[in-house]
């Protein structure tokens, strides 16, 4: 009997065993719980001070944020990041700021347009004056070459030294079985992809030749209001100074107003409803208008070095502390607009002040580690993020580690400020197993993992993650949960709609009394569980079939 009893507990143990062994293993609690929503409220606070004068790149307010992190990040323990002894690293940008002169011909008569209410224009070529006079005008649907769908919106017309006109975000073709709803076989449904994204449209523009490009501006398929591409383009912008000056890019960048395009189009003797359903099909060809564009843009250049922010936490393998992971979180935002009347600074303190706050507080609990994690780990605050991902994409050219030897870019742009919630978003859902990672995370601790929620408005696409994603390298990017505890349902999408509304690239984006970062904290703290497995994890993460990233990542590691 007493053997057959222990021959039983044995038969019991050995499930256990096996299970055990397959657990993933998790940071130790007192690291974890270094993550807290005080201090993520205190580094927000400081960011987002007038006195940081909405951290523009080349401002006070960059001096000011990379003394801070740079600062936190020694007072951790951190070593410097940059191998040449520094906490920064670089980065060759241009301010550029544009005094633009519009307007459109149609039959002798001239539509002048107001700047920045009608339009914005600027140009990513480094000169003190860019044109495209008397041009032709081409309307081209959305813009978009795509051989895997089979799509050419560009049919063979030439168009070097023409103005073409094109549609925000990608085409949005419905389901032959079900018109109510997008065909997900194309152009991902009702996701957004890299087609959508205004950055690609103006680099398929200058593939073809075109002395400008000009996007219809349309709320729904932006993903933003009119408002926010003038906050954004009225002001000095920023680029890499190439030693090229950009001389390859489109001459001139403009985006219009829906109703500046309709008169437009009306004028021409077109419908602008009717080419808009044109151009959800394959067959669709470029026309051109009756109408002439002439853009003059007068441009004031200064040079300057931005900087990247970067720390790093050596691994305590011998044989992996040459590979890496990557926390990210862009310092920078819009700074001060001396033209408005009342507030004219551009706090950011949801974006992106909340993410630099989660990678201090992640750099506290890696700190918190004895030992390090097997592999070393990266911090990097990137600047000019707002200006298009210049510093991201700055790094992922002159990558200060190699990029064969990182593992994974784990990005923070926006965190949860309004309680904790059941659940949190994977905006990069569907891309590589990190995806796994994080919702074994999420199941541990009682939570749920949920697929972005808005494809449609292309976030990924939006953030520094997608700088690195580009050149192979796995990403996560996660958005606030909907679902808030002790709130009524919808109160979570209400908060992120009215955030984008009244808030997103506004001076109103301020800390908030009634904020309760405590969400924010909760999520931090699962973007550190998932950092500690891949750190000491036993393979790099992959790219998952069929994702556009996958070939790259392939490619770099066989060399």
């Amino acid at each position: 009997m007493k053997l057959r009893s222990r021959f039983f507990g044995f038969c019991l143990l050995l499930p256990a065993l096996s299970f055990a062994a397959d657990q993933p293993s998790l940071p130790p609690k007192s690291a974890v719980d270094a993550i807290t929503a005080a201090d993520l409220l205190k580094h927000i606070k400081v960011l987002a001070s007038d006195e940081f004068e909405g951290r523009a790149p080349g401002s006070k307010g960059e001096e000011l944020s990379v003394k801070y992190i740079s600062e936190q990040f020694k007072a951790l323990g951190l070593k410097p990041g940059n191998p040449n002894g520094s906490y920064t690293q670089e980065v060759p940008l241009a301010g550029i700021s544009s005094a633009p002169t519009a307007s459109f011909t149609v039959g002798g008569k001239t539509m002048e347009l107001k700047f920045p209410d009608d339009y914005v224009a600027t140009s990513a070529r480094l000169q003190e004056e860019v044109k495209a006079e008397n041009t032709d005008v081409v309307f081209v649907g959305y813009g978009v070459v795509a051989p895997e769908y089979g799509w050419d919106d560009y049919k063979d017309v030439d168009v070097r030294g023409k103005t073409i006109l094109m549609l925000i975000n990608d085409p949005a073709i419905p389901d032959p079985a079900d018109p109510t709803k997008l065909d997900e076989k194309m152009f991902k449904g009702r996701a957004m992809t890299y087609y959508g994204r205004w950055t690609y449209k103006y680099e398929i523009a200058a593939q073809k030749g075109a002395a400008a490009a000009v996007i219809i501006h349309e709320t729904e398929p932006a993903a933003y209001p009119y408002s926010v591409v003038k906050t954004s383009w009225a002001k000095e912008n920023f680029e890499i100074d190439a030693p090229n000056k950009n001389m390859d890019a489109v001459q001139i960048r403009s985006w219009i107003t829906l109703d500046v395009a309709k008169k437009l189009l009306a004028d021409s003797g077109q419908d602008f409803d009717a080419l808009k359903k044109a151009a959800i099909t394959k067959e669709f060809r470029p026309v051109t208008l009756s109408a002439k564009a002439n853009f003059d843009v007068k441009q004031t250049i200064r040079s300057f070095k931005s900087r990247n922010v970067v720390g790093k936490i050596e691994g305590s393998d011998a044989k992996l502390k040459d590979e890496w992971i990557m926390y990210t979180a862009h310092w920078d935002h819009l700074g001060r607009h001396s033209e408005l009347k009342g507030d004219q600074i551009f706090n950011g303190a949801v974006d992106n002040a909340s993410g630099v706050a989660g990678l201090i507080e992640l750099a506290t609990a890696h700190a918190k580690l004895k030992p390090a994690t097997k592999r070393s780990v990266l911090f990097i605050a990137t600047t000019a993020e707002e200006a298009g991902l210049l510093g991201a994409k700055y790094y992922a050219q002159h990558p200060l580690y190699p990029l064969e030897k990182t593992l994974a870019d784990i990005n923070m742009d926006g965190l949860n400020v309004w309680g904790k919630t059941r659940d949190i978003e994977d905006i990069s859902f569907g891309n590589s197993d990190l995806d796994d990672m994080l919702a074994a995370a999420t199941t541990r601790h009682g939570r749920v993992m949920n697929p972005n929620s808005q494809p449609e408005k292309g976030s990924f696409y939006r953030a520094d993650q997608f700088e690195f994603s580009k050149v192979g390298l796995p990403s996560l990017y996660t958005g606030a949960g909907r679902d808030v505890i002790g709130k009524p349902p919808g109160f979570g999408q209400q908060k992120k709609d009215e955030f984008v509304a009244k808030h997103y690239h506004q001076p109103s984006d301020e800390v908030n009394p009634e904020w309760n970062v405590s969400g924010g904290a909760e999520d931090v703290q699962l973007l550190f569980e998932v950092g500690y497995q891949i750190a000491n994890g036993e393979k790099f993460p992959e790219w998952k079939p069929g994702t556009e990233f996958k070939a790259k990542r392939d490619e770099m590691i066989k060399k």
